[in-house]
């Protein structure tokens, strides 16, 4: 047995339980929000993401994984509010987001840790050995991400220092792709120059393609795919996006996916008066009322279903054997 750090402090993985793998609580633009305060109540959002919790909670999920790190708005004094008030497992991660340059602040190369190392290393590690921002808890997932753009050097450059920060403490990655690029090539090439294990890489957004040749390749070589957008029904609609999990299944890959939204509570970059209407699946009990009896009636087990929720979760946060 061996323990994840969370919002609430150490936890035994075998007690993670069903398992969201790629959520958010807030996504905020902290400038605006700070320079433009009029459409922001923090009371009502603290509130707010309480009772969605608990009404995910209610499902049976024990523990969320939230990837919002630099780049989309990370506060953990506010996580460990509503976290206080709901009893549900949330997992908080470092890394920065970006699909293209780093951020001004990283982009001096001369700018470098005390030992010489590179600084978002550095200040990732810190994260997870340390705890963020003198909170106390310490991050226990790193994520980057690279999208349409492809491996520009600001991209490769974070997910570097993620698998510099990941070979240090041995937290797990989750990387943000691009599947209709192909884009979970281009991690695996630069995850093995790096000698990490693919084991230890969810390749995110992975059910954004019914490319099972494409799936089943990153798949053999050992990575783990986040079918972790349903919800988001534009490009690749509901039947869609079940149907390829139903096929990686058939195939024999359940113990390579696991499921998730990608969704938050609240996210300042879209109206939140319209995103109902646009996307009214997209919200943290989808999977449950929507998604697992679509799979069941098309056949996917519940063995295969609890290892997507359950055991694969806990096996990549065990780490590769």
């Amino acid at each position: 047995m061996s323990q994840i750090a969370t919002v609430r402090g150490p936890l035994d993985t075998a007690d993670l339980g069903e398992t969201l793998m790629h959520e958010h609580v807030f996504i905020l633009s902290p400038e605006i929000q700070q320079n433009f305060p009029a459409d922001w109540d923090e009371e009502e959002r603290v509130a707010d993401a309480v009772a969605k919790l608990r009404a995910l909670r209610e499902v049976g999920v024990r523990t969320i994984v939230d990837l919002t790190v630099i780049g989309l708005g990370r506060s953990i004094p506010r996580i460990q509010r509503v976290n206080e008030q709901v009893d549900i497992n949330i997992v908080v991660a470092t890394g920065v987001y970006t699909y293209d340059a780093v951020p001004f602040y990283f982009r001096n190369p001369g700018r470098r840790a005390p030992d010489g190392s590179d600084l978002m290393a550095s200040y990732f590690i810190t994260d997870i050995t340390e705890g963020i921002a003198e909170t106390g808890v310490r991050a226990g997932a790193l994520k980057c991400a690279i999208d349409a753009p492809g491996m520009t050097q600001g991209v490769e450059r974070v997910l570097r220092a993620v698998c510099a920060a990941h070979k240090a403490t041995g937290v797990p990655i989750t990387v943000h792709t691009h599947p209709e690029s192909k884009t979970g090539l281009e991690v695996a090439r630069v995850v093995k120059e790096e000698d990490v294990d693919p084991r230890a890489v969810v390749l995110g957004h992975s059910g954004d393609t019914t490319d099972g040749d494409y799936l089943a390749e990153l798949a053999d070589a050992g990575f783990v795919l986040g079918m972790d957008r349903f919800g988001i029904n534009f490009a690749i609609p509901f039947e869609q996006r079940v149907g390829t999990v139903v096929e990686m299944c058939r195939r024999g890959y359940a113990s390579s996916m696991v499921l998730s939204h990608d969704a938050s509570c609240y996210i300042d970059w879209l109206d939140s008066a319209v995103l109902p209407t646009f996307l009214p699946s997209w919200h943290y009990r989808h999977i449950h009322d929507d998604v697992l009896p679509a799979l069941r009636s098309a056949g996917v087990t519940e063995e295969q279903i609890t290892t997507m929720l359950v055991d694969t979760p806990r096996r990549y946060f065990e780490g590769p054997a």
